[in-house]
């Protein structure tokens, strides 16, 4: 990995052999990549229209099984070595992963299957609003980016210019709702990371075609349970019944707002802890499986009990880290007759941004200059959620998210993909896989 990313230094410093890839225009056999990728952009539409017309919510394991067959016959069909991984034992329907390439950089594609929408939903099918714009679940997130991966690898392979990478791309079933435990449903992403040298993320990003995603935040969550002692209203801040248990809660709440925000606290820029639900009196019920949960109380009673749950959102394991000690210092710090405690679960990691991953990008810019679409630079990370390039981006030399196709409205029925965004990623795409092993070869 150390000797690739050397070489691609050097490639966009302008001072290796591989400089005149770096010219002013696209060599004839790029010009040749762009031609063929416009020949094919009709087939790339109706794949389109084909999976987003195929329900694939997380929870329905059918549909998006049957949607990660219709890519396997695909990556089948080019000559990959493909295969479906159940996912029973995460609880989720499970991965596509496809293989091909015996020499040259090693070069993981990631994509997902699922969508936020459920099979119950009533926002299912693709629909053509105008000439650019094309509605439909998961048209953009991202059912797009996948249809943009094997595109550029299928017209890489027709021209024969895809012997010199190795590609392995990883389809995952449960990007939108991971399965537990994460060591089995992240398995396949992490196994292809250890193998590659360099991850490419096909989501949206912040849906604009002229950023990528350099750095993206982690995201987890966290539960706050507080009690307190219940008694008669009127022996509240008396030293045998206490502040009571909302009264803590709003205490730690108010003092993870003061000591984390970024105006008060200049390490923790970027960095968001949302509190999602609240719910507190004498008893209290979560049913955490329909994100709902009931409450019993009385104004002349002094609260019991208080639940919060929320997540948080760090650009570095080391920012993640700071704010889970001082949060726990403030947990900790209980008003008179009050406990509380605090428990952060697992979620997805920081992608932090590194050298690497900022030299890809100014390689992926430079051929969107070369293309006539102007530059990309890198996303403001509060713009980009959580992508499952996450859990990889620790393991490559480097990495590059936000490949996809464009759009606006994503996790919503106003969905709505910029359908000029599909053929200029696909030719970004694909003439970034052929720069690539270009570079491996000096």
């Amino acid at each position: 990995m150390k000797h690739l990313f050397m070489l691609l230094v050097l490639t966009l410093s302008g001072t290796s052999a591989v400089g005149a890839v770096e010219s002013l225009s696209l060599s004839a056999t790029e010009m040749q990549i762009v031609e063929q990728v416009k020949r094919e952009l009709p087939q790339a539409l109706a794949g389109l229209e084909q999976v987003v017309n195929i329900n694939s919510g997380t929870m329905n394991f059918p549909g998006v099984e049957q949607v990660g067959k219709v890519f396997l016959q695909q990556f089948t069909e080019l000559g990959f070595q493909s295969q479906w991984l159940d996912g029973k034992a995460f609880n989720r329907a499970g991965h596509l992963v496809a293989s091909y390439g015996q020499r040259g950089p090693k070069i993981l594609m990631i994509g997902h299957l699922d969508t936020v929408f459920a099979k119950e939903d009533d926002f299912q099918h693709f629909q053509k609003l105008s000439d650019s714009q094309i509605a439909g679940p998961g048209i953009t997130d991202m059912k797009g980016g996948d249809i943009i991966i094997v595109s550029a690898l299928r017209a890489l392979k027709k021209l024969g210019l895809l012997d010199n990478v190795r590609i392995r791309v990883v389809m995952t079933g449960d990007e939108e709702s991971s399965g537990r435990p994460l060591s089995l449903s992240k398995k396949a992403l992490i196994d292809a990371a250890k193998w590659a040298d360099i991850a490419l993320g096909f989501e949206d990003g912040d849906s604009n075609i002229k950023t990528a995603v350099t750095t993206r935040r982690g995201a987890g969550g966290w539960t706050l349970a507080v009690s307190g002692q219940a008694a008669h209203s009127s022996q509240i801040f008396t030293p045998q019944v206490g502040d009571g248990a909302i009264y803590e809660a709003a205490r730690i709440l108010q003092a993870f707002r003061q000591q984390l925000s970024a105006e008060n606290n200049s390490a923790m820029a970027n960095l968001t802890f949302n509190p999602g639900l609240i719910i507190g009196g004498t008893r209290v019920e979560e049913q955490a499986e329909k994100s709902q949960a009931l409450a019993f109380g009385k104004s002349n009673v002094v609260a019991q009990t208080v639940k919060v749950k929320g997540d948080i959102r760090a650009v570095s394991q080391q920012q993640l880290s700071q704010a889970k000690k001082i949060m726990q210092v403030i947990v900790a710090d209980n008003l008179q007759r009050t406990k509380a405690t605090l428990h952060f679960d697992r979620g997805y990691p920081p992608m932090a941004d590194t050298q690497g991953n900022r030299k890809l990008l100014s390689l992926y810019s430079n051929i969107s200059e070369q293309l006539g679409y102007g530059p990309v630079v890198a996303v403001n990370p509060r713009k980009a959620g959580a992508a499952d390039i996450s859990f990889v981006a620790d393991h490559v030399a480097m990495a590059l998210d936000g490949l996809g196709l464009m759009g606006k409205g994503g996790h919503t029925k106003d969905e709505v993909a910029d359908i000029t965004s599909l053929g200029k990623n696909i030719e970004k795409a694909a003439l970034l896989i052929y720069r690539l092993g270009q570079t491996e070869q000096h």
